[in-house]
């Protein structure tokens, strides 16, 4: 059978046929605004910008924030790696991209932060937020003020893991920003974002960006995000020999698409860098708690690692205050760490000659404690050791039955009331990043620090950076210096 229209019918029907297919093939000219962003990782400066201030959807780049303010918290000690996270019912009831879990399950903090680097897992990313500051918007609230402390203003979030809320908003330039601190202020963490695949305690999860990672030459990180409103979001980076560079573009209209437009990016940006140029990393922002307050419930593991045992721990109380100092930034060139070490025995040296002579006299012992080795205090004359004291065997010389004694050397100084106090100037991931902290940190305020002895203590967080045997005024000196210097530390004071 044969219809026939008249001329309106075929005028409607094509009409209608235009609408329908413009409708189908024009979806991608109705995408989320395009802007974009290159920088010179190195020194910040901008290579290239196209609407890099216009506030758009962020989508998961917003999860570099969560992340960053979860290494913050682990540095200064509200919070650890191996902490056992309970679930909540919000975190449990994520849309995806999800890792799984579970209301009332626990998780260490380091798997949901695999799921969150890795998978863009949005359970997990709320896991961390509830964890650190005891519901997502107190969470909110520290994320904010760490924004504005990065120099962030045109960004506002609401949630922690990016998905379209009203007034969760961010640029292109502030998502730069954001992604270059995540680079310099936790170099050991950032290799997260560069794994192709991650153990995140449940599953085994994949890099949303591992498409990138192994078709770009050079690309390490960092973070994707998508959802309708946002389009296909990313900040890449990348590094060549000396040169690295940070690319973000936003509203890409598919996932290779907005990989070929970041390849470009990343392209002019090794172009237009120059080779070599002055590494100045980004000031590290002040710790902004936002009205965080940590809350909710955290298993501690205080067993070894398989056994399964903990205990649990309720934290509660505003967090006003750094429990841990900041990491002090690496310098590029560091002094030479053998006469660093020779002249540190040859002050031990002193220490331990002038301590000999100050066993009888205590009038001497504070003024040796603070590093003033005068020449009245160190050449004092011992008294005579009175006749009746018994030598023990240990005390004789090895073939001197006849009493004689060996050279006795005294190791430790003590303070007024038997104490010794130090200066903490940081917990680090390594004890060569400890070391390398104490010999600059020495070397700044040596007549503060004179006559300390530079000590590193493993702990379960990371190693802590120390100088031990000061007095007590003399330590609480040393930390004033060293924080008029810019160096955040505290007192320690031990039995």
């Amino acid at each position: 059978m044969v219809i026939r229209f008249g001329t309106a019918a075929r005028v409607w029907l094509v009409m209608l046929c235009v609408v329908l297919c413009g409708g189908i093939a024009g979806s991608p000219s109705r995408a989320a605004p395009y802007a974009a962003m290159v920088v010179d990782a190195r020194s910040g400066e901008v290579l290239h910008s196209r609407n890099a201030d216009t506030r758009l959807h962020p989508a998961s780049l917003t999860k570099m924030m969560t992340l960053y303010i979860a290494f913050q918290a682990i540095q200064r000690g509200e919070i650890s790696l191996d902490s056992e996270i309970r679930i909540t019912r919000e975190a449990a009831a994520e849309p995806p991209s999800r890792l799984g879990l579970r209301s009332g399950q626990t998780i260490r903090l380091r798997y949901l932060i695999r799921a969150a680097a890795v998978k863009s897992a949005n359970d997990a990313a709320t896991a961390i937020g509830i964890a650190i500051s005891g519901s997502q918007e107190a969470f909110a609230r520290r994320m904010n003020a760490t924004a504005r402390a990065m120099g962030m203003n045109d960004t506002s979030f609401v949630n922690m893991h990016g998905l379209t809320e009203r007034g969760h908003r961010s640029t292109a330039r502030d998502m730069t920003t954001l992604g270059r601190h995540v680079i310099y202020d936790f170099p050991q963490y950032y290799n997260l974002f560069s794994r192709r695949t991650a153990d995140a305690g449940m599953a085994e999860v994949r890099n949303t960006n591992r498409r990138l990672l192994n078709a770009y030459d050079g690309a390490d990180g960092i973070k994707t995000g998508y959802t309708s409103a946002a389009g296909y979001n990313l900040v890449a980076s990348a590094r060549r020999g000396d040169q690295r560079i940070i690319a973000t573009v936003f509203g890409g209209t598919s996932t290779p698409a907005r990989n070929a437009r970041i390849a470009e990016l990343l392209d002019m940006g090794f172009e237009r860098a120059p080779a070599s140029t002055r590494l100045r990393r980004p000031e590290v922002p002040g710790y902004a708690p936002g009205g965080s307050t940590v809350s909710n419930l955290i298993v501690a593991n205080t067993q070894p690692s398989g056994s399964g045992a903990g205990r649990i721990v309720r934290r509660s109380g505003q967090v006003t205050t750094s429990l841990r100092p900041l990491s002090r930034p690496v310098a590029t060139v560091m002094a030479d760490s053998s006469a660093i070490n020779n002249a540190l025995n040859e002050a031990l040296g002193l220490v331990e000659q002038a301590s000999v002579a100050a066993v009888e006299t205590q009038a001497p012992t504070t003024a040796l404690i603070a590093g003033e080795f005068a020449p009245s205090a160190i050449n004092i004359t011992p008294s005579a050791r009175p006749s009746e004291i018994i030598l023990t065997r240990a005390d004789i010389a090895p073939g001197a039955e006849q009493g004689v004694a060996r050279p006795e050397v005294v190791t430790r100084i003590s303070t007024s009331g038997g104490k010794l106090w130090g200066v903490n100037v940081g917990r680090y991931p390594s004890r060569d990043a400890a070391e390398r902290i104490l010999i600059q940190t020495g070397l700044t305020e040596a007549t503060a620090l004179q006559g300390s002895v530079q000590t590193v203590l493993a702990r379960s967080g990371g190693y802590d950076a120390n100088f031990m045997g000061l007095t007590r005024d003399g330590a609480d000196l040393a930390c004033r210096r060293l924080q008029a210097r810019g160096t955040t530390c505290f007192m320690i004071g031990t039995e």
